[in-house]
């Protein structure tokens, strides 16, 4: 139970359960809520519509998907939740979306999304005319795991090597002494301490790590060849004023990956390629999805404050009350 509600429990002199109980089902309006009987599959608000929104999906409990969408202009406060929809089936949340009249949804301009086709569809159908824009940082984490794939695979190498070399030499009676690098590093701790500073560009690179990257990089190339391949791909983003000087940047990466011949990257090149139109349109607002992850996020912290979703229904109440 909350601290608040402890203390007026204890001011009462109600057990904490029992106020809990009063507290539900006479004091919080819970039991007349007008969207009671359908709280656990669907809420609608549709006075919160606006026309820049963010949609994405959330695990409410144990795993269990639900389809959230937001209005940005609330930024994550009473108001930004307009619908919270069971599931991710496109034709469930559509269905729930189409009670908005749509004279309210043709006038969503833009919508923020990650790369799922689901969510796609669902702003297909339910905002005809809004602007689908894919998430700036749902693309770049693509690339973030290609890069890792790269280097994992050499750390994989790294540690059956070593392991084969340890196994050998207690069969020999002698002791095993991995090679050392001039920073203090074996090859496999070598490998592992090099996974963040593959994810920064070098200005950000402390003394440490512009040591380890030296060794990392001259020991394996093909990993010099993977971070550099990220760090021109962040340079689309942050060198692109429009979407023609973006177009320009990405077609020159797509030629750079299919040079290099990293089949971790071509797999990501040809994801972007199918989604660069949706992609693109961030250069028009420069719009993120960062607001979906920040309100799922607030989602999971009042979960945790309220020690679990016990009553799913009741749970999704309060959410409404604070963002509703």
């Amino acid at each position: 139970m909350p601290t608040a509600l402890a203390s007026i429990a204890t001011s009462y002199q109600l057990p904490a359960k029992e106020f809990e109980k009063q507290y539900k089902d006479h004091l919080s309006g819970f039991r007349n809520w007008e969207q009671l009987d359908h709280a656990d599959k669907w809420v609608l608000f549709t006075q919160n519509i606006g026309t820049h929104l963010s949609i994405d999906e959330v695990s409410l409990s144990n795993g269990e998907l639900y389809t959230i969408l937001t209005n940005k202009a609330a930024h994550g406060t009473r108001g930004a939740l307009v619908a919270m929809v069971a599931g991710t089936r496109s034709d469930d949340v559509a269905q729930v979306l189409s009670r908005i009249e749509l004279i309210e949804r043709t006038q969503v301009t833009e919508v923020t999304l990650d790369m799922s086709p689901a969510m796609e569809r669902i702003v297909e159908r339910s905002f005809p005319r809004a602007r689908l824009v894919t998430d700036r940082f749902h693309v770049q984490q693509l690339i973030s795991e290609a890069i890792q794939e790269v280097r994992m695979t050499f750390r994989r190498e790294a540690i059956k090597t070593e392991n084969e070399s340890l196994i050998k030499a207690k069969a020999n009676g002698e002791r095993y002494m991995p090679k050392v690098y001039a920073n203090g590093d074996t090859k496999k701790q070598l490998l592992a301490r090099g996974r963040h500073l593959v994810f920064m560009p070098q200005s950000r690179w402390h003394e440490s790590q512009r040591e380890r990257a030296t060794i990392l990089f001259k020991e394996f190339p093909r990993i010099k060849q993977a971070y550099d391949l990220s760090m021109l791909f962040r340079g689309c983003y942050e060198n692109a004023s429009n979407k023609v000087e973006a177009t320009i940047l990405l077609e020159q990466w797509y030629a750079k990956v299919k040079a290099s011949g990293l089949e971790e990257f071509i797999l990501v090149a040809d994801t972007i390629k199918a989604h660069q139109d949706t992609i693109l349109n961030y250069f028009v607002n420069r719009s993120t999805n960062a607001s979906a992850e920040s309100f799922n996020a607030k989602l999971k912290g009042f979960r945790t404050l309220v020690r679990g979703v016990g009553d799913k229904k009741f749970f999704i109440f309060r959410i409404c009350k604070i963002y509703g």
